[in-house]
């Protein structure tokens, strides 16, 4: 591991427990800092409710941590919508975010979109699967920002079992993320979970980054952020234990394919390879391929739609 980055885990990797919430909530009071919590959901009628309950009651009602809590509906065919209405949160469909410009399917679009429909100057991610949720995952990855003017973007790091077995969950992490990032990004080889879902980031560095529209996004936004901002102003906060459902294998190979795809854009721009995977699946006859294209799409910089612009002016 590099020098800079043995140095970094032991400066920028912190635990929950290093901010409690008495003092994180001073230094929102100081800073007059908002805090909005996105959660990007499609068809999570059995997770999201639970989700927005606790971030209310612990971090609205109890501690006034967080401002606003929205879910983006990226076209759920379940009650996702109404749930998370029901239990507090302000449903956005992602379609009625920037109409003009339509909606392409993928977790990264929908992370951009909810940029235009929350007012935060600090924007946390959830996701919306998480089971047994608690509020530590958003006091653990706002807090630094709150708490230090030198950090720009955190991410959540924790255990991720499988079928009751510790640390065994993450697999496109451990199969490609993590071999990408030390072999062509060595500085972000300290983060724990790239790839996860929670993380938080000051509004000012995430509408100057752009957004792989679909699962590459996560490690697009840590590569870019690192050139942008550099090393010591990303960090990561253990919050403990992440359960969720988990993705059968052909789906954890196109995620992969995304994530590698995003990762070689950045490597050699002009040299771009087949944006296709295919699989194969058991048919009658034998195995049957099935291809699908890959993930190839980003979104521009938030700070370069007339929309945002506008309504910063307003």
């Amino acid at each position: 591991m590099l020098e800079e980055t043995e140095r970094w885990l032991a400066t920028r990797s912190w635990s929950v427990a290093d901010r409690p919430l008495h003092r994180v909530l001073a230094a929102k009071q100081r800073s007059g800092q908002t805090v909005s919590v996105v959660l990007p959901a499609l068809n999570e009628e059995e997770t999201v409710g639970d989700i927005v309950s606790v971030i209310r009651h612990d971090l609205v009602r109890q501690a006034p941590l967080v401002d606003e809590i929205v879910v983006v509906d990226s076209g759920s065919t379940d009650r996702t919508s109404e749930v998370a209405a029901a239990a507090g949160a302000r449903v956005v469909h992602r379609d009625a975010i920037l109409p003009r410009l339509p909606a392409v399917p993928g977790k990264g679009e929908v992370l951009w979109r909810s940029l235009l429909a929350t007012g935060g100057d600090i924007v946390a991610f959830v996701d919306a699967d998480l089971r047994e949720f608690s509020s530590d995952f958003v006091l653990g990855i706002v807090g630094p920002l709150l708490t230090d003017p030198g950090v720009d973007l955190v991410k959540a790091m924790y255990d991720r079992p499988l079928a009751g077995a510790a640390g065994q969950g993450g697999r496109v992490t451990e199969l490609m993320a993590r071999p990408l990032l030390n072999m062509h990004w060595p500085q972000l080889a300290g983060f724990v979970q790239p790839l996860g879902g929670e993380y938080a980031a000051r509004r000012s560095l995430l509408e100057q980054l752009p957004f792989p529209v679909g699962y590459g996004v996560e490690l697009g936004m840590l590569v870019d952020a690192l050139h942008l901002v550099g090393l010591d102003a990303l960090a990561q906060v253990d919050v403990g234990v992440r359960k969720h459902r988990h993705q059968d294998g052909q789906a954890l190979g196109r995620m992969s394919a995304a994530i590698y795809r995003t990762a070689q854009l950045r490597l050699a721009r002009g040299h771009l390879i087949r944006p296709a995977l295919t699989q194969f699946e058991r048919g009658v006859s034998g195995f049957e391929p099935r291809t699908y294209s890959v993930d190839t799409e980003e979104r521009p910089p938030m700070a370069e739609i007339a929309e945002y612009a506008e309504r910063r002016v307003a």
